[in-house]
Formats: structure tokens, C-alpha cells, sequence
């Protein structure tokens, strides 16, 4: 399965591709979508739309995950998280593919094992798991990757539970 993870912001929007067979993950590809801050709201969101659909359409994921938005203290950061997570579900909705939400929390988790994981203990294993020579950078590329490999294992583990159900 190919999933394209996404870590959604108006400044920077992380990508990150992963293959899975089994328990065995592969980094595709990765990436950093910026936008200028002189641009407008609408010409920033333009942006993170045209490079979604080249990235979906160069790499033919089978879903794309995105990290659900979690409550922050700056409400006005939040709201802004909220219009770039809003153009990855739609990007994701134009091409057909299903989503997978995930919450920071399960990343943390199903990455490190430990729900208070630091963003270090984080990128650490995401470079383990991906057998990558080094950790990807910035932390918004990692974090994509990091939500990529999570919803891998959470499709897994929800498909193994119907299995399950269905003997």
C-alpha cells in the first residue's frame, strides 16, 4: 500500500510518501511545501493546492492520511492549520483517494510506544522505521512521515480486527 502522509500548515506543509508491505516500511519520497508570507490567504492555499495534485499525481497514493487538528493555544495559528488541513482533504477528495485521519497522540504512540513522545523521539524512530541514513528534516517533513507510517499501521490493525470479527 502507498500512503501520502501530510502535516497541514499555511506556511509550510509537510509531504511524505511511504510504501508498506506487511511490516516493512519504505520512504518514497518527501518533501516541504512553502508558501510566501507576502502572499494572500487565498494565493498561499492556491499553492498548497497545485503542489498537492502534482505530488498525488506523481505518486498515485492509495490514501492520504493527515493529522487531525488538535487544540492549540494561539486560536488564530489553529484557524490557519485549519485552512491548509481543509485543502489536503480536498486535494485528497479531487483525486478520489480515501482519507485517513490521525490524531497526534496515535503518532505518537504507534511511532514511539509512548503518548508523551518528544518531537526527537519521534523523527529518532521515524528514521529507524524507514531505514533512512539520517532523520528527515524540517520536523513538518517528518511529521508527515511519522503520520504516513501511522495510518499504515492503523489501516493494519483495523483490517485485522474484521478478519478477526469475521471468523
Amino acid at each position: 500500500m502507498r500512503i501520502l502522509g501530510l502535516d497541514p500548515g499555511i506556511e509550510r506543509t509537510g509531504w511524505g510518501v511511504v510504501d508498506t508491505k506487511g511490516h516493512d516500511f519504505l520512504a518514497v519520497d518527501y518533501g516541504l511545501i512553502v508558501t510566501g508570507k507576502q502572499d494572500s490567504l487565498p494565493e498561499r492555499l492556491f499553492v498548497i493546492w497545485g503542489e498537492l495534485n502534482k505530488i498525488m499525481a506523481r505518486h498515485s497514493p492509495e490514501v492520504v492520511a493527515v493529522e487531525e487538528l488538535f487544540f492549540a493555544k494561539n486560536a488564530k495559528s489553529a484557524i490557519q492549520v485549519g485552512h491548509g488541513r481543509g485543502v489536503c482533504l480536498l486535494a485528497a477528495a479531487a483525486h478520489g483517494i480515501p482519507v485517513e485521519e490521525v490524531t497526534p497522540l496515535q503518532v505518537k504512540s504507534s511511532i514511539v510506544g509512548y503518548g508523551a513522545a518528544t518531537k526527537e523521539q519521534i523523527a529518532t524512530m521515524v528514521q529507524r522505521i524507514l531505514g533512512l541514513s539520517k532523520i528527515p528534516r524540517p520536523d513538518d517533513t517528518c511529521d508527515a512521515l511519522a503520520i504516513a507510517v501511522t495510518a499504515c499501521i492503523k489501516r493494519s490493525f483495523s483490517a485485522r480486527l474484521v478478519r478477526e470479527k469475521d471468523k
